[in-house]
């Protein structure tokens, strides 16, 4: 059976398109490749890739596809703020048309990358924190969190016996990537240790966070892939390996490095900077489908290390390694290259 990815080639992207070809899956990658090709240089002749943007998406992009999993758009709350109407573009809008253009063509099953940012309460309200499951009435309020649960419930609204939707809420990701990111928080602390010997935790790291281990993620994935329909069909499933404060994040990271003989320190930032915070149950995945994730911060942070040197990703000021920044970079380029025209 042949997978659509929109947006195969991004951070989790590219490891579930591995996932998937291990397992025997034809992929055909629906990708803008703002970040280059980087993340699928190894697999892209194994791979159908069509370039283009998920907001101009065509029918004729569903030809011989299976099932669709939709991972494209902005993917954090910089990126989303930064531009407020392109992040409701591709994560609302374009949510809606893949998915409409998917149940006309027949495409039974869509998987839809959301967020457990959708969760947040903030640190100021500590009697909102608790453990949140996929019951609990949410009312997201930043820009990206608001698109990616407007794109849910639009989602939902298309269900029916032959079509079958499935929302992952992820928690924040961590671990290695072929198109690598270090502004997610485990990832950046991991980058610090190796670029500068020691690491930040923001607002004394009191904010809670749920993470998980990107492998996992793509595991979940072809979970929901293969799972019968009845269990699956417009249900909302939140992928977390464990909740932690980040200052207990900082100290296992920490621990993690010295195993591999990098002594770093820890500098606790206290002040107060509008940071996130929530804690949600993965129980119900574990229940009905029996998933667990099982890959540690520790283990993920030892192999991080030795891929990140392994495959020279120490050029840890390039900007195609943080979201926000190199939208901006291509931005700059792009305001220059109308001046110039082609450069050569």
């Amino acid at each position: 059976m042949k997978a659509l990815l929109i947006g195969g080639a991004g951070y989790v992207g590219s490891v579930l398109t591995e996932e998937l070809l291990e397992r025997g899956y034809s992929v055909k990658i629906f990708d803008r490749f703002y970040f280059g090709e980087r993340g699928i240089e190894k697999i892209k002749d194994r791979v159908e890739i069509i370039r283009g943007d998920m907001r101009n998406l065509k029918p004729d992009v569903l030809e011989g596809v299976g099932i669709a999993v939709n991972l494209g758009g902005l993917s954090n709350d910089p990126t989303a703020e930064y531009n407020p109407k392109a992040n409701y573009e591709m994560n609302t809008l374009a949510t809606k048309l893949s998915a409409e253009l998917c149940k006309k063509a027949g495409v039974k099953r869509y998987i839809l990358a959301s967020s457990c940012s959708i969760y947040d309460v903030g640190v100021k309200k500590e009697e909102k924190d608790i453990i949140l499951d996929e019951n609990i009435k949410v009312s997201p309020k930043t820009a990206y969190s608001s698109s990616k649960y407007e794109a849910e419930k639009i989602l939902l609204s298309l269900i029916d016996e032959d079509f079958c939707p499935v929302i992952l809420r992820k928690g924040t990701v961590y671990g290695f990537s072929p198109r690598m990111r270090y502004d997610l928080v485990v990832n950046t602390f991991v980058r610090d240790a190796l670029a500068k010997g020691y690491i930040i935790p923001f607002y004394g790291g009191e904010m809670w966070r749920p993470l998980i281990d990107i492998r996992d993620v793509a595991k979940a994935y072809v979970i929901c892939i293969e799972a019968d329909e009845e269990k699956v069909r417009g249900e909302i499933f939140n992928l977390v390996y464990r909740n932690f404060r980040i200052s207990e994040l900082a100290l296992r990271v920490r621990s993690a490095l010295k195993k591999i003989n990098i002594d770093i320190d820890i500098k606790p930032d206290y002040r107060y900077k509008g940071v996130r915070s929530y804690r949600v149950s993965g129980e119900k995945i574990k229940n009905k489908l029996g998933f667990s994730p099982s890959i540690s911060v520790e283990d993920s942070v030892v192999d991080m290390v030795e891929k990140i040197r392994r495959y020279d990703y120490l050029n840890f000021e390039d900007p195609v390694y943080y979201n926000i920044d190199w939208l901006k970079t291509l931005e700059k380029a792009e305001a220059i290259i109308k001046i110039t025209g082609k450069i050569f």
